[in-house]
């Protein structure tokens, strides 16, 4: 039978049999909202005369929805009730009131719940970005149903570890103390017998580190060890760390700041100069933290030959040169500079005994020597060219001399340059070996 003109309450679900006789049952048995629904009535005893329908818990005529009287051409006898375009609010119980042609009354019960077609939700946070170990994260799922609701980290139905901070209801997620592998794309899905909808992602990032700082070298690990470099060769420290966002570096050497900002260092041609305590500090701008590593880096054995180098490396007549030593023993006692060759006294210029410095009788006055056994030989002429020899002697008694040839340019005519002078006419370069 058709219910039409009447404004009451029907909801939509399943029903269940309270009736002792009679049983009252939805068809669809979880219709959803928009639905037609026909309360199907079994266990009628007898030929019906009239029947009454209450919307309400009691058979009070607050809840009467209408009564029939049965008419064989017009209504069915079954006391079924039809419902078209069910609502959620329609949802409760349901009670049939039967009196047959007996005059016999009967009385049946059911319940029907109408479930609505669900609108998407929305997840709303405290915060997408946070600290690890140091914040709380708290998800809410908004949503205007009551459905029940389920949480998906990155697709995937929400670990039980999440889990465990849900609310009783299931619609607040909280998590104390975040951690990074928390970090990811959070959704929340509600849901009836009937319906189902799922909220758009909501990405959370977690901040953390600096940690493991490290120096690499070539991919290869070196923090606190000490690196080995030729001489005037170049290296390239790498400074890593595990962090979230990257950190900003921080580069010092012998515990002063480098100019550089980068994750790397670059030096570019290795000198005794260089050689040093290489630190890289690490700092997290949101975390607050930072890390740090270092290394020591030396020139190599092969490298601390020491070597001679004439700066300029041909000067004129009339200026200055240092003759620059390089690779200088770190434990030197001594060392003597000579016009000539060391075995010649007499062509002593200078030697630095312990930090004095002593004039030899080849000194001319324009001779300086320092404490890294550079000799400065100011003003030069032409008869400064010409060898030069530099003993050293160090604390283990280890001796070791050196020579170098020098050129001077002579000031030609109308102030030209280009004219060498030396007063000898070796072959050998700059250096000659002892």
């Amino acid at each position: 039978m058709a219910l039409t003109g009447c404004s009451w309450f029907l909801l939509s679900a399943a029903i269940l049999n309270v009736g002792a006789e009679i049983s009252i049952t939805p068809e669809p048995a979880q219709p959803a909202e928009g639905d037609n629904v026909t309360l199907v009535v079994r266990g009628l005893s007898g030929e019906l005369l009239a029947y009454n329908w209450y919307a309400g818990p009691t058979l009070s005529v607050s809840y009467l929805v209408a009564s029939y009287i049965v008419r064989r051409e017009a209504v069915r006898p079954d006391a079924s009730l039809d419902i078209q375009g069910v609502l959620p609010r329609h949802s409760g119980t349901y009670i049939l009131q039967t009196l047959n042609r007996q005059l016999q009354t009967e009385v049946g019960y059911g319940h029907m719940q109408v479930y609505e077609i669900l609108a998407q939700p929305v997840v709303v946070a405290n915060n997408t970005e946070l600290v690890e170990r140091r914040d709380t994260l708290r998800l809410t799922c908004s949503s205007p149903s009551p459905a029940e609701v389920r949480w998906f980290f990155n697709g995937e139905a929400l670990p039980i570890a999440l889990r465990l901070g849900l609310s009783p209801d299931g619609r607040v997620l909280t998590r104390h103390g975040i951690r990074r592998e928390e970090a990811g794309a959070y959704q929340c899905e509600v849901w009836n017998p009937v319906s189902v909808s799922r909220s758009e992602r909501i990405n959370l990032t977690v901040y953390y580190g600096p940690e493991r700082v490290a120096i690499l070298q070539d991919s290869t690990t070196r923090t606190g060890c000490t690196i080995k470099v030729d001489f005037n060769t170049s290296l390239t420290l790498w400074c890593v760390s595990r962090s979230c966002p990257a950190p900003e570096y921080v580069w010092t050497f012998n515990g002063q700041a480098l100019k550089n900002g980068q994750d790397h260092l670059n030096i570019s041609s290795m000198t005794a100069a260089q050689e040093g305590t290489y630190t890289c500090i690490a700092k997290n701008a949101k975390t607050l933290l930072s890390g740090s590593a270092s290394v020591v880096v030396k020139l190599s054995a092969a490298a601390v030959a020491m070597m001679i180098v004439p700066v300029p490396a041909r000067p004129m007549e009339g200026q200055d040169v240092t003759l620059t030593v390089q690779g200088y023993p770190k434990d030197l006692l001594v060392y003597a500079w000579y016009r000539g060759p060391a075995s010649e006294p007499s062509r002593l210029l200078s030697q630095l005994p312990s930090g004095n410095w002593i004039a030899g009788p080849a000194h001319t006055g324009r001779e300086v020597g320092f404490a890294n056994c550079s000799l400065l030989v100011q003003k030069l002429n032409l008869t400064d060219a010409g060898r030069y020899t530099l003993k050293t002697v160090t604390l283990q008694g280890k001796t070791e001399t050196l020579e170098v040839e020098l050129q001077v340019a002579r000031e030609c005519a109308g102030g030209a340059r280009g004219c060498l002078f030396s007063d000898r006419r070796s072959q050998r370069g700059l250096l000659a070996p002892p």
